[in-house]
């Protein structure tokens, strides 16, 4: 635990100006930042008695060990800056909502010659028009299947749509007429967009227009005594009156606003918000966050909008914000909102009539929110909690290992070795840190040497962080004159070992800064010693590793001869056993990846700089391979793109790889001609996996 007056800025030292603050930890990483209209006042707030303190704001003062400032012009640029290092550096100590899953929206694919309607999640695209978020997807496409009556907008996959156009027939929705076609030609481009414009128009509120139309042609047809035209139009006014009943009117004045509610405790926060278009609400949305600093309902709603608004820009933000607290001060969050829009932005508490009516329903899902969430994770945090002290206990471990990092070998028949590393931090998968490794130290099955290497070539990049920033000066036994040496083939540190460069020293997280309290290794005794043995060589002691064998799900340590035994029930081999077991899942995916890759592999994949356009053009033109390599010059020449140097290559690595003698059927003699296969990709590495014998197949490790 740091002294906070170990690292505290002299007096004079710290500008009275707007600006952003990041407190780092000592290895580096910024564990929080946070903006202040003047900032020796603020940082002045954190160096005082620590009695004084709140118990959060106490804890990240002893976990930094040291403070930086950026002076900025205005409190908007402060609060843009504050979000853009928060979001870039996630910082442990602050404010960061999550939820558990991700919202779906209707879009509408408007950058698209034909315009498609789907349900997406994620980020947003450009060029793609929102709608939502909706709690459900069923709900989108309920709402969806009941507006294709009126606006038949494509909605089909781009392969779907393709072999429609191939074929000339269109998918069901064709038949059927909820869709009009575009891809056998039955309505043209211009008039398939504006239909999608249509449909985007009332799905943003714009919903009297389209009804009087098809009541007044409703009416005309029954005048003309068009009968069956009249009951569809009838029908199609009702399909519309029902999608809008899906969403009931809250607003009586057709407001464009969204609603904040803010439910909070000492510990934790829930937020709600609901998306309100024509007075509608299109969308609802809900985060949950840990209060791990003292904090206002104000600061939580600027947090709040921070996250709502930072990617946003245009009719995305609203014209109205209702919150249930303002921010201080609430003009530079005003006007960052109204840059976000390019118009103004009110920002405001509700304070009488349905406006207020509505935020109190707002509130009251806060509040289910946080008590919902408050019971699932107090199970899951018992839980964790108690796995972690059983694995502390059973491998008499002075603390409960916090980070844990588990480490498996996977390969086929010896072919294509590769290693995993995933992390676990708090019981929970930090898969952002996960890496994979390529076996470069020799050729051949060896897992016990395999673990080993990457053991070494792990912590050796940790020694190197440590050593750039003078916390260690390299160990006796790995180091030459001074000049840290290669240990069974692996490189030393700053020597390229296939993985990619660390990021600088800017507190950004970084691959092998962190040491874990835990090594877990897949395997027994041998793979548990070769472990212990790679971290002894590199003069690491402090660094407890134990492995998992899958037979009996016993748990080994070094130097015993017999394993510890966890109880079945135990939550502690509960989680070993689920470390173990995405380490497997992760080493098991990069290794058939890497196969497929390598089967899928031949002679076109040698000739630099041809692409995947240009080979599949190749192989379309010709073919096969074998008819490629059988061509002249002149007529690989005349493939769309290649020239006249790219031909003469192709040539070159054609004829290098050429088989050296035709196969011959060993019974009759005969001289057996097979066109080989498509070394583009696709059904190759299928025809080349099927050949393996049967005591190749699925022998993965």
């Amino acid at each position: 635990m740091a002294d906070p007056s170990s690292y505290r800025p002299r007096p004079g030292e710290i500008p009275d100006s707007p600006g952003v603050y990041r407190f780092r930890d000592e290895h580096r990483r910024v564990i929080y930042v946070g903006k202040a209209k003047s900032l020796r006042q603020r940082l002045a707030n954190y160096f005082q008695d620590l009695a004084n303190l709140h118990p959060r704001t106490r804890s990240m003062v002893t976990t930094a060990a040291s403070v930086e400032w950026t002076v900025v012009s205005t409190e908007v640029e402060a609060l843009q800056l504050e979000y853009s290092w928060i979001k870039e550096y996630d910082p442990r100590f602050n404010v960061k909502y999550r939820d558990d899953k991700s919202y779906p929206y209707l879009a509408v694919t408007m950058n698209e010659e034909f315009p498609r309607v789907q349900v997406m999640r994620g980020h947003k695209r450009k060029g793609v028009r929102y709608f939502g978020p909706y709690a459900h997807a069923w709900a989108i496409r309920d709402t969806v299947d009941l507006l294709l009556r009126v606006f038949p907008v494509r909605t089909c996959s781009a392969g779907v749509f393709k072999n429609a156009e191939r074929t000339g027939r269109p998918c069901l929705l064709g038949y059927i007429g909820k869709c009009s076609a575009p891809c056998v030609g039955r309505i043209s481009p211009e008039d398939h967009y504006e239909l999608a414009e249509e449909f985007c128009d009332f799905m943003a509120g714009r919903t009297g227009t389209y009804l009087r139309r098809l009541e007044k042609q409703m009416a005309e047809a029954s005048d003309e005594m068009e009968y069956e035209r009249a009951a569809r139009l009838r029908d199609d006014v009702g399909a519309l009156k029902k999608a809008m009943e899906k969403n009931a009117v809250v607003l009586a004045d057709a407001t464009d606003a969204d609603l904040i509610a803010v439910a909070e405790d000492e510990l934790e926060a829930a937020v709600q918000i609901f998306h309100v278009r024509g007075g509608r609400v299109r969308g609802q949305r809900g985060w949950v966050t840990d209060k791990v600093e003292e904090i206002t309902t104000g600061a939580l709603v600027e947090h709040a909008l921070q996250q709502l608004y930072g990617e946003e820009t245009g009719d995305a933000v609203p014209k109205e914000v209702l919150v249930p607290a303002l921010p201080d001060p609430v003009e530079p969050v005003q006007e960052w909102l109204t840059g976000r829009r390019g118009a103004n932005v009110s920002l405001r508490i509700p304070q009488r009539g349905d406006k207020k009516a509505l935020m109190e329903t707002v509130q009251r899902n806060a509040q289910q929110a946080l008590v919902l969430h408050k019971t699932k994770r107090a199970s899951d945090l018992t839980t964790r909690s108690r796995a972690l002290e059983e694995i502390a206990e059973a491998l008499d471990l002075d603390s409960a290992p916090l980070r844990i990092e588990c480490y498996d070998i996977s390969h086929l028949q010896g072919d294509d070795v590769v290693a995993s590393m995933v992390v676990f931090e708090d019981g929970l998968q930090r898969k952002n840190e996960y890496r994979r490794f390529q076996i470069k130290g020799f050729a051949g099955q060896d897992d016990v040497r395999s673990m080993h290497e990457v053991i070494t070539r792990r912590f050796r990049r940790y020694l190197a962080e440590k050593e750039r920033s003078g916390e260690w000066a390299g160990a006796e036994d790995t180091e030459v004159n001074g000049t840290p040496q290669p240990v069974d083939g692996v490189p030393a540190p700053g020597e390229d070992d296939g993985l990619t460069a660390l990021k600088d020293d800017d507190g950004r997280p970084r691959k092998f800064a962190y040491p874990p309290q835990l090594v877990v290794v897949d395997g027994g005794r041998p793979q548990v010693a070769a472990a212990r043995r790679a971290l002894d060589e590199l003069g690491i002691d402090d660094i407890a590793v134990c492995g998992l064998a899958k037979r009996l799900e016993e748990v080994w340590v070094p130097g015993e001869e017999d394993p510890v035994v966890l109880p079945r029930s135990s939550e502690g081999l509960y989680l070993l056993q689920r470390v173990r077991d995405e380490a497997h899942r992760f080493a098991i995916t990069y290794q058939r990846a890497k196969r497929a890759k390598r089967l899928r592999s031949g002679p076109l994949d040698e000739v630099p700089g041809l692409g995947e356009t240009r080979k599949q053009a190749l192989i379309k033109h010709f073919g096969s391979v074998k008819r490629l390599r059988a061509a002249t010059l002149e007529q690989i020449q005349e493939v769309p793109g290649i020239g006249r140097k790219t031909a003469e290559t192709i040539a070159v690595a054609l004829a290098r790889s050429a088989p050296a003698a035709p196969a011959v059927n060993t019974a009759t003699g005969e001289i057996i001609e097979e066109e080989e296969p498509d070394t583009t990709g696709g059904s190759s590495g299928e025809s080349v996996s099927a050949g393996l014998p049967d005591d190749r197949r699925g022998q993965e490790t």
